[in-house]
């Protein structure tokens, strides 16, 4: 019964958030394949966005947003680094673009594409992670010979 109240029907509104379109951060990932889930050219795309990054850049575009606790169908871990899904409002309810610089979804992808290595946390991020995560590949490599 409660799949029947939250189905797509003409009725609802684009206002309503059942219409609003949803952006994985999978869609924009440059490690992933077009089969594991990527939507756009690698040129378009970030190496591992995260929900937040995707979220924060479209407030500060002025879009409505929403965040949801979803995993993405084809994502293989099951870590909450993956988990997440951005709802936001494309389209006002007479039907136009809510705003004019973002007519279509890929549009809207694009555009973060492009802002989020922009932010602040992503032009410290590359010198700062990069070590600690050959770290933990040596450790976990080294615990493997030792059993």
């Amino acid at each position: 019964m409660a799949a029947m109240m939250t189905s797509w029907t003409p009725e609802k509104k684009h206002s309503d958030v059942e219409r609003w379109i949803c952006i994985y951060p999978a869609y924009l990932n440059s490690k992933k394949t077009l089969a594991q889930g990527r939507r756009l050219p690698k040129t378009s795309c970030v190496e591992n966005p995260t929900h937040q990054e995707i979220r924060d850049v479209l407030l500060a575009s002025g879009l409505q947003v929403g965040v949801e606790n979803k995993l993405y169908p084809r994502e293989q871990s099951k870590e909450i680094l993956y988990r997440g899904r951005i709802r936001v409002q494309l389209r006002n309810d007479d039907g136009t673009p809510v705003k004019q610089e973002f007519p279509t979804r890929e549009s809207i992808m694009k555009y973060i594409g492009q802002s989020i290595p922009k932010l602040k946390t992503r032009q410290n991020r590359p010198t700062d992670q990069q070590p600690q995560t050959t770290q933990a590949s040596n450790k976990s490599k080294g615990k493997k010979g030792r059993r």
